[in-house]
């Protein structure tokens, strides 16, 4: 499936369906909720996979400081995970990423295993500028949190 695919910069008329996405898990307790306001305030950071009609993933890069991003906000359906379609939008944030001139790109997860898969390698968090805790505050599990943290030189 995954072969054909392109994931590419998010456009207005993607934003409902990426608040929706991100919605959907944020109300299991897997992702920060996204507000409207901040997924049209962030849209630049977003990546889509969108073949079609629907949505089928989504991701964002965000820029925490001049060496370092976050890939946050990786979202793809159940109904379609497991085809690649996380993994060309997380390659597609690293490759921005790389052309924007960034050393390195961090994510917070509770599924290690598919960032390592990409080259990422756990990290202790306390190692990340305070920065990175900027959204914790908003998260039900704050302050204790259990999401593992993944690092990849570029």
């Amino acid at each position: 499936m995954s072969e054909h695919i392109v994931a590419r910069k998010a456009e207005i008329h993607d934003a409902q369906a990426i608040h929706d996405l991100i919605s959907l898990y944020a109300q299991r307790g897997e992702m920060l909720p996204r507000t409207m306001g901040e997924v049209f305030e962030n849209l630049r950071d977003f990546f889509v996979v969108r073949p079609e009609a629907e949505l089928m993933g989504c991701v964002a890069l965000h820029i925490v400081w001049s060496d370092l991003a976050e890939v946050k906000s990786l979202a793809v359906p159940e109904d379609v995970q497991a085809k690649g379609l996380g993994s060309i939008l997380v390659e597609t944030a690293l490759d921005e990423a790389r052309e924007i001139g960034l050393e390195r790109v961090f994510a917070l997860t509770y599924r290690p295993t598919f960032f390592e898969r990409l080259g990422f390698v756990q990290a202790d968090v306390m190692t990340l500028p305070r920065k990175v805790w900027n959204e914790c505050y908003r998260c039900p599990k704050f302050p204790s949190c259990n999401e593992i943290a993944l690092v990849k030189e570029l």
